[in-house]
């Protein structure tokens, strides 16, 4: 009986007290980042992306033929069977690096060709890999912060998409119809971008603040909106080319986003603007009175109402400025890389813009990161393809491996370890961006 109690006894003690006396049984990334604080910041985001990675890397290695007809022969040469399915995933994220960054042997031979011979077509196209994946992470930027905003705010923006094509349109229009010098022409389509995706992010901040209408569902619809707007303009609207085609006329070059480096490279300022804005937004959230009223909202909205903030004009003001980013975003790719406006011009960076805030954790320095990580995936995605037979597919399955990481961090934490509170304490009540 004796021998019983001591058993109940060791078995009902709680679990912190265990924890604290075992702890050589937690891992060194829990010392290293959950004791630091580091969890959710760095660790979290960082052991998504590589826990995706390898995921993908076991479905390239599945998927090719070679390396299952090796492992049909394991046992006849189980070397042979490793070897086959290392070079497969050696091979992809190889042509993947190359596709993001470039070849670095071929931008170490364009750079000695240039001192050599003063030619610069050599290094231009050593380094397009690499311009083409910032192009592609700038509009990724824009959007990312408009998410990470309305997060902040407590609210789910998810018609980023819609707020982006009705700032493409307001620009394109501006840039097209408008006779104006350049240092005049340029900043008013990239105002009246702005103005537009800050109106149509608005309407459904608006709708919230006054009648309590989920903006999910309302920002939803306003993207269909906008994209039948769009489809109305361009096939028999105003904005419809003589011959037919679903295109709008070409802008002004008074009205381009200046590029950096002749073609091939593509690489424009846009790319700095929306490094600038990413800072102003940062300090926009954490060093302004509004800011702080918007992130008390998103965290506690009765308490923020207690204190003295008007909800519903912080909730409006939180929507427009979301909408407003997602706005520049659209401008930034009519003005900046396409310099007219088609039908569906946007590759979804609206959606992917959701990935991008919880990545970022709803931090425009973090977001700019994972705005880079995705740009860099989506820029070597089509020579993975082109050179190691890899579909481009794999890239948006490790990019929805990241989102499901970060969205459910239970997971990682599982896998590797790590345990930031008990389930107990955990507190799920708070805002978008908490």
């Amino acid at each position: 009986m004796f021998q019983r109690r001591q058993e109940l006894g060791e078995n009902s003690r709680p679990p912190e007290a265990a924890d604290e006396e075992a702890p050589e049984e937690r891992s060194w990334l829990h010392r290293i980042f959950v004791r630091s604080g580091l969890l959710r910041s760095v660790a979290l985001p960082v052991l998504a992306v590589f826990t995706a990675l390898v995921i993908g890397a076991v479905i390239i290695a599945v998927s090719d033929p070679t390396v299952l007809a090796a492992w049909g022969k394991v046992f006849r040469d189980p070397l042979g069977a490793l070897s086959a399915t290392f070079f497969s995933i050696f091979d992809a994220y190889l042509a993947l690096f190359q596709g993001a960054f470039g070849s670095p042997a071929q931008i170490v031979r364009g750079i000695g060709i240039w001192i050599d011979t003063g030619k610069t077509r050599p290094i231009l196209d050593a380094i397009r890999p690499f311009s083409e994946s910032l192009v592609i992470s700038t509009p990724y930027i824009f959007a990312g912060l408009a998410v990470a905003v309305g997060f902040r705010g407590g609210l789910f923006n998810i018609g980023a998409e819609g707020q982006l094509f009705v700032g493409g349109l307001a620009s394109v229009w501006i840039g097209y119809a408008l006779t104006l010098p350049w240092f005049v022409h340029l900043p008013l389509a990239l105002l009246f971008g702005i103005a537009a995706g800050a109106l149509w992010g608005a309407i459904p901040g608006y709708l919230k603040a006054r009648t309590g209408a989920h903006e999910v569902i309302n920002t939803i619809m306003m993207n269909y909106v906008a994209f039948r707007l769009t489809d109305f303009l361009l096939q028999g609207g105003p904005m419809t080319r003589p011959d037919g085609l679903p295109i709008t006329p070409e802008i002004k070059p008074s009205a381009y986003l200046p590029t950096l480096f002749p073609p091939p490279v593509r690489l424009h300022v846009g790319f700095f603007l929306a490094l600038a804005v990413a800072v102003g937004v940062y300090w926009f959230m954490w060093k302004t009175t509004y800011g702080f009223e918007i992130r008390m909202v998103g965290a506690n909205p009765r308490g923020a109402r207690y204190a003295g903030v008007g909800i519903t004009p912080i909730i409006v003001l939180t929507m427009a400025l979301s909408g407003a980013l997602a706005g520049l975003a659209g401008a930034n790719q009519v003005l900046g890389v396409d310099h007219r406006m088609v039908r569906a011009f946007s590759s979804g960076y609206g959606f992917d813009s959701i990935a991008l805030a919880l990545l970022g954790n709803s931090h425009p320095f973090g977001v700019v990161l994972a705005s880079l990580l995705f740009g860099f995936l989506r820029g070597g995605a089509a020579r993975m393809q082109s050179v190691a037979s890899v579909p481009v597919e794999i890239i948006r399955i490790v990019q929805a491996m990241v989102i499901i990481f970060v969205a459910a961090p239970e997971i990682i934490g599982g896998i590797y370890h790590l345990r930031e509170a008990r389930a107990g304490e955990a507190v799920r009540t708070q805002g978008w961006g908490s």
